[in-house]
């Protein structure tokens, strides 16, 4: 098992550092997070330490009760990937980042509309946006768990950030990272003139072609 914990805490030392090379977060902003389940544990990246100084054991643990096990102290918003572990059963990795571009419309508390058919790796029509609640809370755990839903793996929280979840932490992070390049592009049309907006019909063509796209 510890040799299998150390791989996992390596991934979030390695994705914590691309979110930082790839412009999605910046300083200690945002947090990453693997579910290691049939051992009752998450591993999740600490509180208030720059990525790049990260170490290994630095890496949170913590049970699905939210008791601290070990590593450094976790994020504020382990509140939150606990709850989404919770309701989404068949997710195994969160990630939650401040990019620019989404976060831009969730100051506005603007959905990211079907612009781009790379929408649907979220599994989604459109990327809607959650209540606003105080960052590291119980109220703002609830509020995005609710507004994601069933189905959806990724969701704008208002005057915050994005998260995004997935089967494995890869598949989290490349939601986010895509998600992020729609609304560039989203913004960048908005200063020229109106985006057009794939109907329903080739949304629902874009998701079912995401059901068998890549490796599995």
């Amino acid at each position: 098992m510890e040799k299998v914990l150390n791989e996992q805490r390596q991934l979030l030392l390695n994705y914590g550092q691309k979110m930082l090379d790839d412009g999605l977060t910046t300083g200690t902003g945002g947090n990453l997070s693997i579910a290691l389940r049939t051992e009752n544990k998450i591993a999740i990246t600490p509180s208030g330490i720059d990525y790049d100084k990260l170490k290994i054991d630095d890496i949170s643990l913590i049970d699905f009760n939210g008791l601290h096990l070990e590593g450094e102290k976790p994020s504020s918003e382990w509140h939150l990937h606990l709850a989404l572990y919770k309701m989404r059963p068949e997710i195994n990795a969160v990630v939650h980042t401040h990019s620019r571009f989404a976060t831009t419309l969730a100051l506005l508390n603007e959905p990211l509309p079907a612009c781009h058919y790379l929408i649907a790796v979220a599994g989604c029509k459109k990327i809607r946006v959650s209540p606003y609640a105080t960052f590291g809370t119980e109220e703002l755990a609830k509020k995005t768990v609710a507004a994601l839903g069933d189905i959806d793996r990724c969701i704008l929280m208002a005057n915050h950030g994005l998260i995004a979840i997935g089967d494995n932490l890869a598949q989290a992070y490349d939601i986010a990272l895509y998600i992020e390049e729609v609304a560039e592009l989203y913004h960048r049309a908005k200063t020229i003139g109106e985006p057009i907006i794939l109907s329903d019909i080739e949304m629902d063509k874009a998701l079912l072609r995401f059901q068998s796209y890549g490796r599995k």
